[in-house]
């Protein structure tokens, strides 16, 4: 298994109360069952528990604490491939249906998040895009036309205008509305809590030791016990790099902070989230508590070295990012981690049936907006086990395309 983190982690920290659930000690049989307690396995689970099947979820360690507890909860529409550029890769029609189900998936997660037991710091923002330097300029402006002609909300901003709003100056910049922010661990923690009122079951350290298909039932041997289903849903995002290497998706690895709280947060207008148009790129956003979460720095080997000191130097160097930007604020990174990432070739999440199994699922939401594409994911999967689903939207993020 993949080594998901490394260093001091900011969201666990966070935790308003202990949410535990129990190791599998028994046999039993199930409708569906997810492999995997992070967000996606979270998401799967609160939209199957709506329906009427029996759904059980089983981590090999404890929710949430696996690739969700290092996400940084930037929550946007936008992908790290632009809207016009999938157009020209994956043609119009899916390019806008892709982007489209990106949005109603930020929708969708405001309305559970309004739902949940706790508090998940769920709060909409506008997302600032800038051109990192004057050779992207043309880029954002062709953004700018395809998010407007296909009735995205988004407002393209001059250099003036950047360093009215935000004091820094950047060659050209998009401010697109309809993000959010969220504390990912809280809302997994609570995503699992409310599930569990409607009946799913969720197992913590109960590792999967055996997978075998017996007359069209799936059967997982576990140290405790045994579950039997008629489908599976694999959400073990970044932990089982097979999945990775089967269906073309890369592990890399990133770093990120969260500083100290700033009491005075008012030259960051909106809070926005900030991103640039640069490949790795730097991005930041801001907590409800005032600190700031910045991240980038990616490395394309998953096993690339992490030690104390490189993490401090990576601290220091998105320390330094931000203050390029906001030089008043007095900050400094009083969280520092590594974490691992996954994208895909086509820069599309891999979601679906499993092209050659019958009765196994995905929902891997690999790219820059895992909790997006998880959420996306859930509806999906839920449509598709109840055969309700659009076959032109499942094919754009089918695990078995070309």
């Amino acid at each position: 298994m993949t080594e998901l983190h490394n260093g001091h982690l900011y969201w666990p920290e966070t935790a308003e109360r202990d949410v535990s659930f129990p190791a599998l000690t028994e046999e039993q049989h199930v409708d569906v069952l997810i492999v995997g307690g992070g967000m996606a396995g979270a998401l799967c689970a609160e939209e199957l528990s709506h329906t009427q099947l029996k759904v059980a979820v089983v981590d090999r360690g404890s929710v949430a604490e696996g690739s969700s507890s290092a996400n940084t909860g930037l929550l946007q529409y936008s992908n790290d491939k632009m809207l016009h550029e999938f157009i020209e890769e994956i043609g119009e029609e899916k390019a806008v249906t892709f982007y489209k189900m990106c949005l109603d998936a930020v929708e969708e997660l405001q309305k559970v998040a309004g739902t949940l037991p706790g508090k998940v710091d769920f709060i909409r923002r506008p997302s600032l895009y800038y051109a990192s330097d004057e050779s992207d300029i043309e880029k954002l402006k062709k953004e700018y036309e395809a998010l407007t002609e296909h009735g995205f909300e988004v407002e393209y901003f001059e250099p003036d205008k950047i360093e009215e709003l935000y004091g820094f100056r950047k060659p050209a910049a998009l401010m697109t509305h309809g993000d959010a922010e969220v504390n990912p661990f809280r809302l997994i923690r609570s995503l699992f809590e409310s599930a569990q009122t409607r009946g799913v079951q969720i197992y913590e350290h109960t590792p999967l030791e055996k997978l075998q298909t017996e007359e069209g039932k799936h059967i997982l041997q576990t140290a405790g016990g045994k579950i039997t289903a008629d489908r599976v849903i694999y959400c073990t995002g970044y932990a089982a790099k097979s999945f990775a290497d089967r269906f073309g998706g890369e592990l890399n690895r990133t770093y990120a902070i969260a500083t100290n709280p700033v009491e005075d947060l008012e030259s960051w207008i909106y809070r926005a989230l900030i991103w640039e148009t640069k490949r790795p790129y730097f991005y930041m956003r801001t907590t409800e508590e005032g600190r700031v979460i910045a991240g980038g720095l990616d490395e394309d080997k998953i096993d690339a070295d992490v030690s104390d000191e490189k993490l401090m130097d990576r601290g220091e160097r998105l320390i330094n990012r931000v203050k390029e930007h906001f030089p008043e604020l007095d900050i400094k990174a009083e969280y520092v981690w590594s974490a691992a990432f996954g994208e895909s070739e086509d820069g599309l999440p891999f979601i679906g049936k499993d092209p050659k199994h019958e009765g196994i699922y995905y929902c891997l939401g690999f790219g820059g907006n895992g909790t997006v594409y998880s959420k996306l994911g859930a509806k999906l999967l839920r449509e598709m086990l109840f055969e309700e689903h659009n076959p032109d939207e499942a094919a754009i993020v089918d695990p078995g395309r070309d």
